[in-house]
């Protein structure tokens, strides 16, 4: 007997949650485990272990505890803010080609670093961090602006217009560091690398965690947002201030970001697009995944550009940038099959032809 009401397959296999975030948790503690063994200066687990069960202080647990340690917990907390930073702009603008790096956050916030570092270079790092916020606040409203000018049918034109943007504010920033002869300062903002992290350096990507933490509290009202302002509406969610959430927690974890380590592109445009076709969209069941698997890769770019010119060391920027620009061109030009509408079975078509008709099923004979 043929069903011909059978619905069609999926086109992508989604994988269930604890699975996922199962071996994503293994890859990041492996990649941990070699992290924290690959450096110029010599380290050896044997000697950590002597000092542990001696209770002695030695070159190994120092060397860990002052440099590898925190370049390790700098690395993830980036990839995992810098991530779910990503998702949830995605999910609210509606939009799978954005991330930070494209709606001028990351661009504003090393315009407003460079500003500080000429007029107060006596300020605190936490208040380089503000100044660089309300910077990439500002160059995100704008960016918003812009955006609302353009065909909502034409989803690709978002982030060649944030390119774009993104583009002249940078112009404007070189500008600025040629004129005052600070190129070279700039350029250690431009490209992210974790070479320069040790204790005491990097705590401020502690408040990147927290909000990436709220982030996944507040999933349920981002995922209504995203689904339209009338929905929104109907079930009770303010959506104006879920979009100045998302505007401060973008343009604080991007600040914080670029003032710690330097801007790494493509993070928060490459995995939530990967994890989203191998779970799905539900903002709540991805952030999670999210979070390990942007450590993970920002982890395993970390690892590749120590290791390619050993002892010589390739910024995380430009390891990433090379994998993202790589899966970004991918995802601008593959072209998706058709969806082929379902045909309705002829039980329907009888059914709706006499409502007071009784559902026909069809042997083979």
């Amino acid at each position: 007997m043929f069903d011909f009401s059978a619905k069609p397959k999926a086109r992508h296999v989604l994988l269930s949650p604890r699975l996922l975030n199962t071996l994503s948790v293994l890859l990041l503690v492996a990649l941990i485990l070699i992290s924290l063994s690959l450096g110029v200066a010599d380290f050896s687990w044997q000697g950590l272990w002597q000092a542990l069960t001696q209770q002695s202080v030695s070159n190994d647990l120092q060397l860990l505890l002052v440099s590898r340690l925190p370049r390790t917990l700098a690395i993830i907390l980036t990839g995992a803010s810098l991530a779910v930073a990503g998702m949830v702009l995605q999910v609210v603008l509606k939009n799978r080609f954005v991330d930070p790096s494209m709606v001028g956050a990351t661009q504003s916030a090393g315009l407003g670093l460079l500003l500080v570092s000429l007029y107060f270079p006596t300020s605190s790092l936490l208040s380089k961090m503000m100044i660089a916020t309300l910077c990439a606040i500002a160059g995100m409203v704008l960016f918003m602006r812009l955006i609302k000018y353009l065909p909502a049918t034409d989803i690709l034109m978002v982030p060649l217009v944030g390119i774009v943007f993104g583009g002249i504010i940078e112009a404007v920033t070189t500008f600025i560091a040629y004129q005052t002869e600070s190129l070279q300062m700039l350029s250690v903002w431009r490209f992210g690398d974790f070479s320069t992290i040790l204790a005491g350096r990097y705590e401020l990507l502690y408040m990147t965690g927290a909000l990436a933490l709220v982030a996944y509290f507040l999933a349920d009202k981002l995922t209504i947002v995203g689904l339209g302002n009338a929905i929104a509406i109907n079930l009770g969610v303010n959506r104006h201030l879920m979009t100045w959430f998302v505007i401060l927690t973008v343009a604080m974890i991007s600040a914080v970001v670029v003032v710690t380590v330097g801007a790494i592109p493509f993070v928060g445009l490459v995995v939530p697009n990967i994890i989203s076709r191998l779970m799905g969209d539900s903002l709540r069941r991805c952030l999670p995944a999210v979070a390990l698997f942007g450590s993970s890769l920002v982890l395993l770019c970390d690892v590749i550009g120590r290791s390619i010119r050993y002892p010589f060391e390739i910024p995380v920027a430009t390891v990433f940038g090379v994998i993202g620009a790589a899966v970004f061109l991918w995802l601008l030009l593959r072209n998706p099959k058709p969806s082929q509408p379902s045909k309705p079975s002829r039980s329907k078509l009888i059914s709706n032809a006499n409502p007071n008709s009784k559902p026909v099923t069809y042997s083979q004979s």
